[in-house]
């Protein structure tokens, strides 16, 4: 099978690619450094994404009547591959346009997508998500963070731990347990981080400023009304919201703009000639392409109007390879990048490093994939 691109989506990314050419500054590379959870990047990101929404471009894969263009999901892929290649600069808002924003438009009340969709699609929004606790990680069914109902109030105690984004979202996308069942014992609730009771610590790392967090919460009342869905139901809400952001985050461009950056300072050096070279490019190239066309097949079930399955997570560790094959190829042969000297390289390591961890640990994903692709008996595992 040949697969090509229409006319239309190829205009479609020209289109994002001359908007891209004529916004970002001449010195993004430099400033993507900051990371996406940064404060300069975040400020900067809401700049980018109000001029992306005038034009259209922010969510055009949303339906019609919540301000999209109806667009079919091979324009969401082409929009963000286009934006990952360019270093996404639309910060931590790449999360509200890819999955929460349609989350609260397959499950959220009347009341809650009035409140929140508008800022969404405006660009001026910024959420995080809790999830990850202590002695949990990506194993949701796990979490200890509990929301006891007290007549029209949860309250609500825990503590989540690698949250991005925390210190500067407005909502944060909250997994509590309700009861003592393991998966059906699961709720959601949309908290604003100002409400009292909330304390944020910001944890030191090598991904960027201001990327993860530690996030307490002592007693934090929410109403009622801020439930998603039904009590017990996070756990068919989740799965539908990760299969949309593990196919909404094409790392996989941003990985290969970074290889075809490296293969090109070596071009430069004289130094691509090496047999030994040119086979670790190659083979990073090749993971690159396998995590593309993984992704794709997810694509054009979706295209199709087909349910996302567990096969998402095998796109998804797909794309942990060729992150990770990319970025072992830049330290093995152009080692310099880390040092400033090729801030597009840095930028893209340190997104790396989070590869296998962000949006579910790659264990988690092989898990995945063991039980409900393979179907293959636990004790195999």
């Amino acid at each position: 099978m040949e697969f090509v691109w229409t006319e239309d989506q190829r205009e479609f990314r020209e289109r994002i690619k001359s908007f891209l050419a004529e916004l970002l500054p001449d010195d993004w590379e430099r400033f993507s450094q900051h990371g996406p959870a940064s404060p300069a990047l975040t400020e900067y990101a809401e700049t980018v994404c109000a001029k992306l929404a005038a034009e259209g471009l922010l969510i055009p894969h949303w339906p019609q009547d919540h301000g999209g263009a109806g667009l079919d999901p091979w324009y969401q892929t082409i929009l963000a591959e286009e934006m990952w290649r360019a270093g996404e600069p639309r910060g931590g808002q790449y999360m509200n346009v890819n999955w929460i924003g349609p989350t609260l438009i397959r499950y959220g009340s009347e009341e809650q997508r009035r409140r929140y969709l508008p800022r969404i699609a405006e660009g001026r929004a910024l959420w995080c998500q809790g999830f990850s606790e202590p002695g949990a990680g990506s194993d949701l069914a796990s979490l200890r963070t509990r929301a006891e109902q007290a007549g029209d109030e949860y309250v609500i105690n825990g503590q989540k731990i690698w949250t991005s984004y925390a210190t500067l979202a407005q909502t944060c996308f909250l997994l509590c347990r309700t009861s003592d069942d393991r998966k059906r014992g699961i709720t959601i609730l949309l908290v604003p981080m100002d409400t009292p009771g909330i304390v944020v610590r910001q944890i030191p790392s090598l991904i960027g400023e201001g990327d993860i967090h530690e996030v307490f919460f002592d007693n934090v009342r929410v109403p009622v009304t801020a439930r998603l869905g039904e009590e017990g139901q996070a756990w068919e809400i989740i799965s539908y919201s990760l299969r949309n952001e593990r196919l909404g985050i094409p790392r996989y461009a941003l990985a290969r703009a970074a290889l075809d950056r490296a293969v090109k300072i070596l071009q430069d050096r004289g130094e691509f000639d090496a047999p030994l070279v040119r086979a670790e490019a190659a083979k990073a190239v090749a993971l690159c392409e396998a995590a593309r066309t993984a992704n794709y097949a997810l694509v054009s079930l979706r295209a199709r109007g087909e349910e996302l399955t567990a096969e998402s997570s095998t796109a998804r560790f797909a794309t942990v390879n060729c992150e990770r094959s990319a970025a072992e190829f830049v330290v093995e042969y152009v080692p310099n990048a880390l040092v400033d000297e090729h801030p597009f390289l840095k930028m893209h390591h340190q997104r790396a490093i989070v590869a296998g961890i962000a949006s579910g640990a790659a264990e988690i994903q092989l898990n995945v994939i063991a039980s409900d692709v393979l179907h293959l008996p636990r004790e195999a595992r």
